[in-house]
């Protein structure tokens, strides 16, 4: 048995102890969000759904060590957002960093990295592995077509294998010496299994029995995004309400999300507004209309054909410095993959509640537009492919360890 030293108090000991038997395959997984670590849960499963005797382990969350992947860190050491607060834990960071790289030579050297999103942290990780001559699968493509495209070249020398969740990032490849590969979205599976969640109950909703329209105002979850997406909504919500006057309208509660200051916030409204702990699924498919903040969310509420209008708004400076560094045609996710203004999107000081007002009586005033809506993100989830992801990725992973399931 080998035995390496984690600094990092996580649950499981703080000695990680891998089995030495050769016909035993290591994976270093590493994912250092939230995000990633519910897609390296979900990979992890199937991994050891098709070869139990894989030795999984590195940096992740609670989800993949459920899962069976042995933590040499957690995730949280590197969850931190901005400049100063990177810099502020830049040793933690760099700890960690040693950790993994330390890995790829000593006792624990893997047969196979994957690396999961993060690119700031994972591309240079993925330098070194490829150094150390451990194959890289890379999982979720950085995103080289809205920003930093030369980083592609860099992508292609340091990863084996990339797997990407976006169905045109391939083509952002060609050319290049990289086996890269659309392994479909991974909310494509949760909107797979949200197909046997029950609609919303009526007592969801407040004046359920008469209510028209049923509107879900989804006000993201960070606190810069709040500041500037709950006084847009209250205030869009109350026009709306002044049009309507039958009109309901429900907020689910994003994971993290503190309720309290939200309750206050409609309650001082006056409005009928309910909050939910409901999933975004069962929301999005219980409502006439959704307004969200753009992020995934939009392309949870899209995937389950719900008309939505998505919104955007920031600091000034930040959203001038966004526009200088981001190149992109369109904003939010399902226009992104559609190619196209699919769904409305209000950028800024377009983000007012005149304009999502106006939007919103468009889409409502007019049944066979809305209709039209409905069959066209139907087929954008047509165009996204099949569920399935996680299974994909596992396969291109053992691909790269000389194995077939």
């Amino acid at each position: 048995m080998s035995s390496m030293p984690s600094p990092f108090p996580y649950g499981a000991s703080p000695q990680l102890s891998l089995a030495t038997d050769p016909d035993c395959r290591r994976v270093l997984l590493v994912a250092g969000e939230a995000s990633g670590d519910l897609l390296g849960a979900h990979l992890a499963q199937a991994l050891l759904r098709q070869d139990s005797r894989l030795q999984l382990y590195g940096l992740g969350g609670e989800r993949m060590a459920a899962a069976g992947c042995r933590l040499l860190a957690p995730a949280s050491a590197l969850s931190v957002m901005g400049l100063v607060e990177v810099v502020r834990h830049l040793p933690r960071i760099l700890a960690v960093f040693r950790l993994l790289t330390g890995a790829l030579r000593g006792p624990l050297r893997p047969d196979l990295v994957i690396l999961i999103d993060s690119p700031d942290f994972n591309l240079p990780l993925a330098t070194r592995a490829r150094r150390a001559g451990v194959p890289v699968l890379y999982y979720v493509s950085p995103q080289v077509w809205a920003w930093r495209a030369g980083r592609v070249r860099r992508i292609a020398r340091d990863v084996a294998k990339l797997a990407a969740i976006l169905p045109f990032e391939p083509a952002c490849y060609q050319g290049l010496p990289l086996d890269v590969r659309y392994v479909g979205h991974p909310l494509l599976d949760e909107v797979d299994r949200a197909g046997a969640e029950p609609p919303l109950p009526a007592a969801a909703w407040p004046e359920r029995t008469t209510a028209w329209p049923l509107i879900g105002l989804f006000p993201g979850s960070r606190p810069t995004e709040l500041a500037f997406s709950v006084p847009l909504l209250l205030e869009t919500a109350r026009r709306l309400r002044q049009i309507y006057p039958t009109a309901a309208f429900i907020v689910p509660l994003a994971p993290g999300l503190a309720a309290a200051p939200l309750r206050q916030a409609i309650t001082a409204a006056g409005l009928p507004i309910r909050l939910t702990d409901a999933s975004v699924y069962a929301v999005a498919r219980s409502c006439t209309l959704v307004l969200a903040v753009s992020g995934t969310v939009t392309l949870q509420v899209a995937l389950m054909e719900t008309p939505l209008i998505l919104f955007y708004r920031t600091a000034p400076l930040s959203y001038a410095l966004g526009r200088l560094l981001v190149r992109i045609r369109h904003f939010g996710l399902p226009n992104i993959i559609a190619g196209r203004r699919l769904v409305p999107e209000l950028l800024q000081h377009e983000a007012s509640p005149e304009r999502l007002v106006a939007e919103a009586r468009r889409l409502l005033d007019q049944p066979a537009l809305v209709r039209q809506l409905r069959d066209e993100l139907r087929g954008l989830r047509q165009q996204m492919g099949t569920p399935g992801c996680a299974e994909r990725v596992a396969a291109m992973a053992f691909e790269l360890l000389g194995q077939r399931p």
